[in-house]
């Protein structure tokens, strides 16, 4: 493949270090409030739930990926 140009950077190229860590620094402070307001039954339950959801996603995709699995046979 070729190499990337000047206009093809990545992010990473475009962001200074600096101002990503403070961003990243700034994200989990931002996180930390937020789960400050709730309790933290609440903050399980949510993490439970969020969970639930990306298996049901994987249980999608897995069923998705045998049909076609059987379609091609």
């Amino acid at each position: 493949m070729s190499e990337k140009t000047t206009s093809q950077k990545s992010f990473k190229d475009r962001i200074p270090q600096e101002a990503r860590e403070h961003m990243q620094a700034a994200r989990e402070e931002m996180r930390k409030s937020i789960e400050a307001l709730f309790p933290q039954g609440f903050i399980e339950h949510r993490r439970t739930a969020s969970r639930e959801i990306l298996l049901a996603w994987r249980s999608m995709i897995d069923s998705a990926l045998e049909k076609m699995e059987e379609k091609s046979k």
